[in-house]
C-alpha cells in the first residue's frame, strides 16, 4: 500500500474518464505527499463509463487503495449525444496496450456518494479532468452541498488557439458544452487549465525512463508502455513533438503549485451551437475584466515548465515522499 507522510494536504475529489492522461493523473495524486485523494468519479469520455470504472479499480487495486471510493458518473452528455472514443490515442481499453484483468474486486458507489464524501471532509477541492457532465449533474441535484466545495479546477477549453478535436474546440468542452456552462454558472471558484498551457506540459520518453529506473511501485511497470503508446499517437498528431502533453497531471500540478502559474480572471462561456460546439469564449481585452458582470473564472495561461517537469519526476519516482 502507498503510505504518505502527512503534511498540509488538499482533499481532492477527482472527476475523470481514465484514459491514459487520467491514469497518470491518478498515479500522480496517489503518490503526491500533499494530496489526499478522497474519491474518484468515473464517467464516459476517453472510453465508456464501464471501462473507466474497470481501469480505476485496476489502478487502485495495484496501489492497494481500494479504500478510496469509486463513484459511478455519467454515461453520456447532457445534450444526449453519443460521445466519440479515441482508441488510436488511448488504446481500446483506455490504457494504451494494457488490458485490465477480469474479475477485480469492486464496489461501485452510487452517485449520491459525492455528497457524502464532500460532507465528510473539510475544504474539499474538486478536480475535473474529463467531460463535465457528472460535475454539472452534481450541482443540479444538490447545489447546497456542492456550494461548500472550496474550489473547482477543470481541464478543458482552448482560448484563441486551435482545438484538438475540431479546429476550435478541446475534447472535454466539446464533449458536453452544456455541462461546462452549468458548472461555470453554479460553481463559485473555478480555475480552468486549457490547451493554451496543457499542450506545453510535455513529458519526454527519457523522463519516463528515469522514473521507471528509480521507482518500484506496483504500477511502475505501466508507465513506459502507456506513455509510449500515447507518444506514438501524438507524433502522428503533432510531427516533431518531443514528448506527450500531460493535460490532466498539469491540472493537479497547477492546483498544488499556484506560485508557478499565471492566470487571468474572465467570464467564460462555451458555445453549444453545432457549428461551433465547444468553442471557448472569453474577452481578453485589457479592461474587459473590469467591465464584465457575473461570475468570472481563473484561466491559467502561463507556467514554469522546468518546475513542472522537475515536480513530475520527483513525485512519480517517489522522491517527494522520502
Amino acid at each position: 500500500m502507498i503510505r504518505k507522510e502527512v503534511h498540509a494536504v488538499k482533499n481532492i475529489l477527482l472527476f475523470g474518464d481514465p484514459g491514459i492522461d487520467d491514469t497518470l493523473a491518478i498515479i500522480y495524486a496517489l503518490l503526491h505527499p500533499e494530496i489526499n485523494l478522497i474519491g474518484i468519479v468515473c464517467g464516459y469520455g476517453n472510453v465508456s463509463r464501464k471501462q473507466t470504472i474497470q481501469n480505476t479499480f485496476y489502478l487502485l487495486s495495484l496501489a492497494e487503495r481500494l479504500d478510496i471510493p469509486i463513484i459511478g458518473g455519467a454515461t453520456r452528455s447532457l445534450t444526449g449525444d453519443v460521445d466519440d472514443y479515441y482508441p488510436e490515442i488511448h488504446g481500446p481499453d483506455g490504457l494504451g496496450p494494457i488490458h485490465p484483468p477480469e474479475g477485480l474486486p469492486s464496489t461501485l458507489n452510487n452517485f449520491s456518494t459525492i455528497y457524502e464524501v464532500i460532507s465528510r471532509y473539510h475544504d474539499v477541492t474538486i478536480v475535473d479532468v474529463g467531460r463535465q457532465t457528472s460535475l454539472a449533474a452534481a450541482y443540479i441535484l444538490d447545489s447546497t452541498i456542492m456550494n461548500s466545495v472550496k474550489e473547482v479546477f477543470m481541464m478543458g477549453g482552448a482560448f484563441l488557439v486551435p482545438g484538438n478535436v475540431t479546429p476550435t474546440a478541446e475534447a472535454n468542452f466539446h464533449g458536453d458544452p452544456v455541462a461546462v456552462n452549468a458548472v461555470l454558472a453554479n460553481a463559485p471558484h473555478v480555475t480552468i487549465t486549457p490547451l493554451n498551457v496543457t499542450n506545453f506540459a510535455i513529458i519526454a520518453p527519457q523522463d519516463i525512463r528515469y522514473i521507471t529506473e528509480h521507482s518500484s511501485f506496483a504500477f511502475t511497470h505501466l508507465l513506459e508502455p502507456i506513455h509510449n503508446y500515447y507518444f506514438k499517437a501524438y507524433q502522428k498528431l503533432v510531427p516533431g513533438i518531443k514528448g506527450t502533453p500531460m493535460h490532466d497531471v498539469f491540472t493537479l500540478w497547477a492546483l498544488m503549485n499556484p506560485d508557478k502559474v499565471r492566470s487571468v480572471r474572465r467570464k467564460v462561456f462555451v458555445e453549444t451551437n453545432l457549428s461551433d460546439k465547444g468553442l471557448s469564449i472569453a474577452d481578453f481585452r485589457p479592461l474587459s475584466s473590469h467591465e464584465q458582470t457575473g461570475k468570472q473564472q481563473n484561466i491559467i495561461l502561463q507556467f514554469d515548465y522546468s518546475a513542472f517537469v522537475a515536480d513530475f519526476i520527483r513525485v512519480m519516482s517517489g522522491a517527494s515522499s522520502i
